[in-house]
């Protein structure tokens, strides 16, 4: 947060508050973006919000309404007039007020809707009909749609009648009833020298676009990958219904990796951020995993409780299972995340699997080799020579060291498969991510170490 001094913004505009100089205050917001203003007040006490969002002017204060969080925008409305509520839904744009809608409690989205325009209402519940996360549900029905009949001269007199209601006006869509037919920019309506050419002459044909039920995540991929400002969408039938706009796109993406870092650490995702989300709240989103976690290790002691007599004929081998357990679990997270990453930017398909395990094989082998060099001589040196450990002898290094190499393998395998087939499944590859992989993976180099052990040492 922005500082003067050693006094924060928030404190400085508390002190005004309670000196009630409301004109400096306002003269102090309205410098300021949206974006930073919706972060003062959240440092601001709940009770001085709403008289501070007043001192706004009318655009201002409706782009800071949308960059709250939702439970401060919760907070605004329920203390709102219907004449102030409606005042800020007039200002929105169809999406943003879609995204509130999809935050507030059901009390809240009944005023929301009573009180919005005919007009909007029709759009917020249209928006509301197609699947979450999909194309549809993201779009705005707010763009700059021109006709391939019209003249340059027509289209820029159409955009300066039209552009202040859309969300962007620099893409422009051409159709015709209601088909998208092709898409000019701005610059190149400015830069025809002849205000008597046809928008069809100087439109751009070959039109990408998505489909209402896309998922959102290909969307934002789409923008990544063509550099869109703004990407039409249409429905079943062709027929265009609205635009995904970048900044939308951009959300999109910060919501699908916050997803995957949570499920990738063991967590159900949280529509919560954290310093917002009580104890309760953490707990309900992690506890699901920790349980499934604890009882999927079973599996871990009914391993060492089956090779319990070979344990205790080498009690020594009991030392090395935490090294060869890690070792085992850092190599099958670092092959899941690779392949998760890479999954989510559409790097790899399934049908590049057989080309992958080849990659991770081939890189579990250098591994194995140096993980199992560096681990001999550390066993020989350290645990042998300087601990005088005289159990340890070259014959238990060379198991410990055979055993790092297989896990590795089985490991790096393992990690590389499991996303790649969830993915097939239709289920989040971040699912199959490091506490998953650990799991299986601890209770496979179990059994490869006692396997190696039992043919060394008990054969």
């Amino acid at each position: 947060m922005a500082e003067r001094g050693n006094v924060s913004i928030a404190e400085t505009l508390t002190a005004l508050l309670d000196e009630k100089k409301y004109p400096t205050i306002r003269d102090i917001l309205i410098t300021m973006n949206p974006a930073d203003v919706a972060g003062i007040f959240e440092d601001i006490e709940d009770s001085r919000i709403p008289l501070m969002f007043r001192l706004l002017p009318k655009e201002q204060a409706a782009e800071t309404f949308v960059e709250m969080d939702p439970e401060f925008q919760e907070l605004l409305i329920k203390g709102f007039s219907d004449s102030e509520l409606k005042e800020v839904l007039d200002e929105l744009y169809v999406d943003d007020a879609v995204d509130i809608v999809e935050e507030m409690p059901a009390n809240v989205v009944r005023r929301i809707l009573a009180t919005a325009d005919p007009e909007m209402r029709r759009d917020i519940n249209g928006i509301l009909r197609y699947p979450e996360d999909s194309a549809g549900s993201i779009m705005t029905t707010e763009y700059v749609s021109l006709r391939p009949a019209m003249t340059v001269a027509e289209a820029i007199l159409r955009i300066r009648r039209t552009g202040i209601d859309k969300e962007t006006i620099y893409t422009c869509y051409v159709t015709k009833n209601r088909y998208l037919e092709g898409v000019l920019t701005v610059r190149d309506l400015l830069l025809c020298t002849d205000d008597d050419t046809l928008i069809s002459d100087i439109m751009e044909t070959n039109v990408i676009s998505v489909n209402t039920h896309t998922d959102q995540e290909e969307v934002a991929q789409m923008f990544k990958k063509y550099d869109f400002l703004a990407l039409p969408v249409v429905d079943m039938d062709g027929r265009m219904v609205g635009i995904v706009t970048f900044d939308d796109a951009m959300d999109v993406i910060e919501e699908e990796t916050t997803e995957d870092i949570e499920i990738m650490g063991g967590m159900s995702p949280s529509e919560k951020t954290y310093i917002h989300a009580n104890p309760f709240d953490l707990f309900k989103q992690r506890i699901p995993w920790l349980m499934l976690l604890m009882v999927s290790a079973t599996f871990t002691g009914l391993i060492i409780n089956n090779f319990e007599s070979a344990l205790a004929a080498q009690v020594v081998l009991t030392a090395f299972i935490p090294m060869l357990m890690d070792t085992g679990g850092n190599s099958g997270s670092q092959s899941s995340v690779t392949i998760i990453r890479a999954l989510s930017l559409g790097e790899v398909e399934f049908r590049d699997l057989p080309a992958i395990i080849w990659k991770e094989v081939r890189t579990a082998f250098l591994c194995g080799l140096a993980l199992s060099c560096v681990c001999f001589a550390k066993i020989m040196l350290i645990d042998r020579l300087l601990l005088g450990n005289t159990q340890v002898t070259w014959i238990v290094a060379l198991v410990v060291c055979m055993a790092i190499a297989v896990t590795v393998l089985v490991a790096k395998i393992i990690g590389c498969t499991l996303p790649m087939l969830a993915k097939k499944a239709g289920f989040d590859p971040a699912v199959m991510a490091s506490p998953f992989i650990t799991t299986i993976v601890d209770a496979l180099s179990l059994v490869v170490y006692f396997g190696i052990a039992k043919a060394l040492l008990f054969g």
